[in-house]
């Protein structure tokens, strides 16, 4: 096996790539440039209130590569399973359920049942691979076939998903490859007990136990390459040299990490992509607000609350209730700066489904634009590999490469890929 191995970044993948590889035994390092690790995926604790930086569900559970890391590492993840029948569609003048299980397909009145008949049909022929989607096509212009109903909805579900108020122009191969996978699943959605400081917690935990080095503070500003491989990269304080590096930063910070090489032209094409950005409105409450529903989605204002601490019960002090408002962002608005209308739109949602929250209120966190992943999957916007040929013992992992899933579950999967590389080339 190599001597040791570098680890750059210390969010869901870096960690992730060092637990493993410390766990299969490899002298692994890990630098991260802020004082605590986490990256992106940080709680937060206010008030007696622990506020999630992003959202922290896990799509498809059952199958995802999260349980790979519980089985072989002993990772410990709390579970918290979402329970399809509390969650429910605003469409301004009445609310109905999700048609995300047959109990709710049959009370929903997003569809009627022509149409219903119809969504089934769609979601067989996706499972059965008939439904691939076509290259250089978006779901958008793929759907224009579909019943206007039908149409609607698989937008609005991925819209959801996928974090986004552009679903139409996601490629429609990647629609329907995520969504074959989800529709199989027992577990579509699951939260996870603790936030993601217990993933982080768990993980650094399993790195040092095996024998692994966390360095923070120390932001890594050059990299240095002769022939095609890394040879080390400098920090504002020390050097480091290794066998093989996996770099767990945007490709933005890897451009300037490269710049003197001649390789940051590899990532360059990647800084030029749209991020995935979102207004984050979370209400730390002093009492519950009981309503029939954990989950809404208002579809006219394309906001969508979550009662985190109906499976959370960690998250907030005894008695209280902790809610996560989300409202995506695209270009246009973002150029707009027009946040500060999404906050009015939320604060009307809150006033409608939870009424008296105002008086209740201890604290809240408000984030106007929140990065949930590097690169939009939108259009002909492209996740980076996790492997160039010309740099011979670099890889890459994180939100912005290639993967299964989306957002968080590409940290993860990307990572797992990573690791996999490496352990096969140990063994050559």
């Amino acid at each position: 096996m190599p001597e040791q191995i570098i680890v750059i970044g210390g969010g869901l993948a870096g960690l992730s790539t060092a637990a493993r590889l410390a766990h299969k035994g490899f002298d692994v390092k890990l630098i991260e440039k802020a004082p605590k690790l986490g990256g992106r995926a940080v709680t937060i604790p206010l008030k007696g209130f622990n506020f999630n930086f992003g959202a922290h569900a896990i799509y498809g559970r059952d199958q995802s590569v999260l349980r790979k890391y519980e089985k072989e590492l002993g990772l410990k993840v709390d579970w918290k399973d979402f329970s399809p029948e509390k969650a429910f569609y605003d469409l301004g003048t009445y609310t109905t359920p999700v048609p995300a299980t047959l109990e709710g397909l049959y009370k929903t009145k997003i569809m009627d049942a022509k149409n219903k008949i119809r969504f089934v049909y769609e979601v067989v022929r996706t499972l059965v691979s008939l439904e691939r989607g076509k290259d250089g096509q978006t779901i958008g212009e793929y759907l224009q076939k579909e019943p206007k109903q039908v149409r609607d909805f698989l937008l609005t579900l991925a819209s959801s998903n996928f974090f986004t108020n552009e679903p139409e122009k996601i490629p429609s191969p990647l629609f329907f490859q995520y969504y074959k996978r989800l529709f199989t699943t027992h577990k579509p959605v699951a939260y996870i007990g603790g936030g993601w400081q217990s993933i982080i917690d768990g993980l650094e935990q399993i790195l040092k136990q095996n024998g692994g080095e966390v360095i923070t503070k120390e932001k890594i500003q050059t990299a240095e390459v002769v022939d095609g491989k890394v040879v080390a990269v400098h920090g504002k304080e020390q050097s480091f040299q290794a066998d093989l590096f996996v770099f767990c930063i945007p490709p933005s910070e890897l451009v300037s990490l490269f710049k003197e090489t001649g390789y940051e032209s590899l990532f360059e094409q990647y800084t030029r992509y749209r991020a995935n950005q979102v207004v984050v409105y979370d209400i730390g409450l002093s009492r519950r607000i009981d309503i029939p529903y954990t989950y809404i989605y208002h579809k006219e204002k394309r906001v969508f609350l979550t009662d985190i601490s109906y499976y959370d019960h960690t998250c907030v002090p005894e008695g209280g209730q902790l809610i996560q408002a989300i409202s995506y962002l695209n270009e246009e608005e973002i150029e707009q700066n027009i946040a500060d209308e999404k906050i009015k739109n939320i604060e009307e949602v809150y006033d409608k489904h939870f009424p008296g929250w105002r008086d209740v209120l201890v604290t809240k966190r408000i984030s106007k634009k929140a990065t949930v992943q590097e690169i939009k999957c939108v259009e002909d916007q492209q996740l980076m590999p996790v492997k160039f040929y010309s740099l011979r013992n670099a890889y890459f992992a994180g939100d912005w490469c290639q993967g299964e899933g989306q957002l968080s579950e590409l940290s993860f999967s990307s990572s797992y890929d990573v690791t996999n590389q490496i352990l096969s080339q140990s063994f050559h």
